[in-house]
């Protein structure tokens, strides 16, 4: 990726994330305290999900969000480094940030309204977009596809982390 790209998509990154997930620690709790009968009720299946993200307290929304922050710093310094692998871990993380972006938009339709985090991922999606064509214009289908489902896996298992992180610090 050539200078430009990591002077308006790559340094951006980690400002893009700390925008978004600022808007989701500052009304995640109170939201899901307030909104939380409701979704149980509309959606039975996920009660243990909606329990779990209800027990989150905004400081341990906001250390799961900080150690998200350190692994997406770490991922812009190794490839400003150029080091193994780089653009390809760092694309990897930035498909399933967009696609995070994603899930937000559909839950806000899903709920017909406000969630935490739409407001900054409709914002975002420009951002988005950009940053998709550039992985686009840079790797093969196939290698996207690889790697978006890698760097999918990798926020899962390391949202599960990160909560647990937040869990024990938010106590």
């Amino acid at each position: 990726m050539g200078a430009l790209t990591v002077l308006y998509l790559i340094l951006p990154f980690p400002l893009a994330f700390i925008i978004h997930d600022a808007e989701e620690v500052m009304v995640q709790h109170r939201w899901m305290l307030r909104h939380r009968e409701s979704l149980i009720s509309k959606f039975p299946r996920l009660e243990r999900i909606i329990e779990h993200l209800s027990g989150l307290s905004t400081l341990s929304f906001a250390v799961a969000a900080l150690e998200e922050l350190i692994v997406l710093f770490l991922a812009t310094q190794w490839i400003l480094i150029d080091g193994w692998f780089a653009t390809e871990i760092w694309s990897a993380l930035f498909i399933a940030f967009s696609i995070h972006l994603l899930v937000h938009i559909g839950q806000g339709i899903v709920v017909r309204g406000y969630v935490p985090g739409l407001v900054t991922s409709i914002l975002l999606l420009p951002y988005s977009y950009f940053g998709m064509q550039s992985i686009w214009n840079y790797m093969s289908i196939t290698e996207i596809i690889i790697w978006g489902l890698a760097g999918i896996v990798f926020m899962v298992v390391n949202l599960w982390f990160a909560h647990w992180i937040g869990l024990k610090a938010g106590r």
